[in-house]
């Protein structure tokens, strides 16, 4: 079987990847260089419950995935013979206030199951002494982590490569399915053809899109900080209303994340460089020698009603889309994989695709 795959991003790539473990012949487009898309602006966190205190369908897809993710690094990695960045180094959502302190505690008790603990701000100090003021307390998760996104991303596309998966460098136009086999044509005019295509092309999706005009995948610009950072090393993810901090080897933290609604502009902005640097220096003590090393910006893939869009396009069952990830495309990229695989190997359907279909937008 050959499959062409729109987008060489962290689900493009993932997919890609594990389509070629299963003998599938595959060959991913892409304008930009592996990762040059949002994902290049994802701090990678993998906190299934960082945030989500009204759970919707999304939330058990996102553990469902986060629960693949050790063995799924590790097969990249042996694959890639590269070192992939990932840790489960535990995460702290602090409450800033008493109104966060009951219902963070609240939640704490009602999601001891997922490893959720609630602990004074004196336990919290002790945990993670960088956090500054005086916290009222807050929820400790053990399991959660985080993987460094664009290096991820890159051992993926190194691992399809050695298992057979070929790049192209140049950004599609069109995806045509109104013959037997659908067709990819590029801006350069090519054309070629595949038993089976992936849109996984982010925000750019829905212009992709064949025999529709729907704007079901649209972009929301989000901004990201990489920070200097001297010993004493952060240990944990924090995670606050303001903003959040996660640490990374080599003396760095990553600090997120601003949200817009500007269509596709991706320039890095003062305004949003000064929201997030006041944010972080609200909730951490900076040691002496922090500042910033650079801002990321990425244009995340956000849909009408927040979930993601996997499965096959109404108009041919030979176009699947695996798109519309928003926040979560990392922490989802093992079961959106593995998802898209079965489908193209034509495998029991998932009853997780069921609240996914882009039939529900007309796709």
């Amino acid at each position: 079987m050959n499959v062409g795959i729109v987008g060489g991003g962290i689900i493009g790539c993932a997919t890609a990847w594990e389509l070629s473990r299963n003998g599938v012949d595959v060959t991913v487009y892409d304008g930009r260089p592996v990762a040059g898309g949002a994902t290049h602006a994802s701090a990678g966190v993998l906190a299934p419950y960082l945030g989500a205190h009204d759970p919707g369908p999304l939330q058990p897809l996102i553990v469902r995935s986060c629960g693949l993710f050790d063995a799924f690094v590790r097969r990249v990695r042996d694959d890639a013979g590269v070192a992939i960045e990932y840790s489960r180094c535990g995460s702290i959502e602090v409450a800033l206030d008493e109104t966060e302190a009951d219902s963070l505690s609240r939640f704490a008790a009602m999601h001891t199951a997922a490893g959720a603990r609630w602990v004074d701000g004196d336990a919290l100090r002790r945990l993670e002494p960088a956090i500054a003021g005086d916290p009222h307390g807050g929820v400790v998760i053990d399991e959660h982590g985080y993987v460094a996104a664009p290096e991820l991303t890159a051992a993926l596309a190194v691992a399809a490569s050695v298992r057979g998966v070929s790049f192209i460098g140049e950004r599609v136009a069109s995806v045509n399915c109104e013959s037997a086999q659908p067709a990819i044509r590029t801006v350069a005019g090519q054309s070629s053809r595949f038993d089976r295509i992936i849109i996984a092309a982010g925000s750019w999706s829905s212009q992709l899109a064949p025999g529709t005009t729907v704007r079901a995948v649209y972009p929301v610009k989000g901004q990201l900080l990489r920070l200097k950072w001297p010993a004493p090393k952060m240990e944990r993810i924090v995670w606050t209303t303001r903003c959040y901090i996660v640490p990374r080897q080599g003396g760095h933290v990553l600090v997120g994340a601003t949200m817009d609604d500007v269509g596709f502009d991706e320039s890095v902005t003062e305004a949003a460089t000064d929201q997030l640097l006041s944010a972080a220096h609200s909730v951490l003590q900076m040691p002496s020698g922090a500042g910033m090393v650079e801002a990321r910006v990425g244009l995340r893939p956000a849909t009408l009603d927040g979930l993601p869009i996997v499965g096959c396009s109404r108009t041919s069952d030979a176009v699947i889309f695996a798109t519309g990830h928003f926040r979560n495309g990392i922490a989802l990229a093992p079961l959106t994989a593995s998802l898209v695989t079965d489908l193209v190997l034509g495998r029991a359907l998932d009853p997780a695709l069921d609240p996914l279909s882009p039939k529900r937008f007309g796709l």
